[in-house]
């Protein structure tokens, strides 16, 4: 016990095991708007940098760019073809 070292935590700060994974502060996490299964993208932005970015979703990257390029009452028009 003479040998052994006390490791403390402080409230926002984490540790890199010996797997290299880290855990996020939940307080970070909440203040990110960062939810378990969200995708990151790591980047190394110099030394004792790393940067966490939501991954890209292409359902919204996507979202709403035909616009316009139907005429209105086409999907109306569509779904009561269909229900014929």
């Amino acid at each position: 016990m003479a040998n052994e070292v006390r490791r403390t935590r402080r409230r926002g700060y984490t540790r890199i095991s010996r797997k290299n994974q880290a855990t996020i502060p939940v307080d970070a996490l909440a203040q990110a708007g960062l939810r378990p299964g969200d995708e990151l993208k790591v980047d190394a932005e110099g030394p004792g940098r790393i940067t966490l970015v939501r991954g890209d979703n292409p359902l919204e990257r996507y979202a709403g760019a035909l616009s316009g390029v139907y005429p209105p009452g086409y999907l109306e028009d569509l779904r009561k073809e269909w229900e014929s």
